[in-house]
């Protein structure tokens, strides 16, 4: 349950960090509320996870699910620049945060 929690929270991760590049310095006000609200779940699911879960693995899953899940994000559908060594390098994010998962640091 607390792994699901840290997934859900690095999901949340990429929410937050698409609405803040939306809010335009939050000068809009849905895009910043949609952060604030997405920031809020976002940490409380790790503060929660963290109870059961080392903080070194927890907190490179939540940042690698963010990190990966914003890149992509931003690909797809903000019209960044993409490379091969960029989606070579998010491949090794998601890598990482499975053998992560994979290597039992929560158990």
């Amino acid at each position: 349950m607390a792994w699901a929690m840290v997934i859900l929270a690095g999901l949340l991760e990429t929410g937050f960090a698409i609405n803040l590049k939306l809010s335009d310095g939050f000068t809009k006000l849905w895009p910043t509320v949609a952060f604030a609200c997405f920031a809020l779940g976002s940490f409380g699911l790790l503060t929660l996870s963290l109870k059961s879960l080392p903080v070194g693995s927890a907190y490179a899953v939540w940042t690698g699910i963010g990190a990966a899940g914003t890149a992509i994000y931003g690909i797809i559908w903000l019209n960044e620049p993409s490379s091969v060594l960029k989606l070579v390098s998010i491949s090794l994010v998601i890598a990482g945060v499975v053998g992560l998962q994979l290597s039992g640091s929560g158990h």
